[in-house]
């Protein structure tokens, strides 16, 4: 296994939880981070003395910083043997009926398009040393509609769309593809909506709903990641694990 594992929106929630949990097994991790510079190096000296860090300012919506990325850190770090997309942007939850065109244009330029150009970059990169592995993060809510999430869920069913045509189109090149979807976390955006939305009632009403009877944790994301982007899913591609306590069932 290469030993350099890079991590798109890594030091948002969902995003530092791929980063922690693979900071536990790989020696080099870098990560991006758009705009909060004193957030990306506080999560970076958190990490095990055994994992070098590696933080680096990325915009998703430009190709040419994608690839500038992926360029420094195979130089910083190494060859690169997995990449994790846990981009995302911060969103309300109107319904399909209220969403604007300007909203469905930069949920979509900063998710699926920004996947696009991360793949872009990295797909000739794990040809040429003959294999790698994708991991994106997406949501549950494309197994089990939830009203109002439709413009978060739109463009990551893309996204998985995308890993899947990866998965069959560069197999023979050793390339691996898969998501992670979340269900109701306690972390990044979830967290925020828990807090300010609805009333406590409401979600522990929701919690209830939940087999588990917990909301998930950035931690639990960033598990699942870490297996996909390890050898041991080495028969794992084109697969969609729902991290969901069991809700979509």
């Amino acid at each position: 296994m290469t030993k350099t594992a890079l991590v798109f929106g890594g030091s948002g929630g969902l995003g530092a939880g791929c980063v922690r949990a693979l900071a536990r097994e790989w020696p080099n991790v870098a990560f991006t981070y758009r705009a909060g510079r004193e957030r990306a190096d506080t999560l970076a000296r958190s990490l095990p003395a055994t994992c070098r860090a590696y933080a680096v300012q990325c915009d998703v919506m430009d190709s040419a910083s994608v690839e500038s990325v992926v360029a420094e850190v195979t130089s910083a770090c190494g060859p690169i043997g997995a990449v994790v997309f846990a981009a995302g942007c911060a969103i309300d939850q109107p319904y399909i009926s209220q969403i604007s065109e300007a909203q469905w244009r930069d949920v979509f330029e900063t998710e699926t398009l920004g996947f696009t150009r991360v793949l872009a970059a990295i797909l000739p990169r794990f040809r040429a040393q003959g294999g790698g592995s994708i991991v994106a993060v997406t949501s549950m809510a494309n197994t089990r509609v939830i009203p109002g999430d439709s413009i978060s869920a739109a463009p990551k069913a893309a996204i998985e769309a995308l890993c899947r045509g990866v998965a069959k189109e560069e197999g023979k090149y050793g390339i691996r593809a898969n998501t992670v979807a979340p269900g109701a976390m306690n972390a990044g955006l979830g967290e925020q909506y828990i807090a300010e939305r609805m009333t406590p009632e409401f979600w522990e009403t929701f919690r209830k709903s939940i087999p588990l009877r917990r909301f998930g944790t950035a931690e639990d994301i960033g598990e699942a990641a870490a297996f996909f982007a390890s050898d041991r899913s080495s028969y794992f591609s084109g697969q969609t694990l729902i991290a969901d306590g069991g809700y979509t069932l």
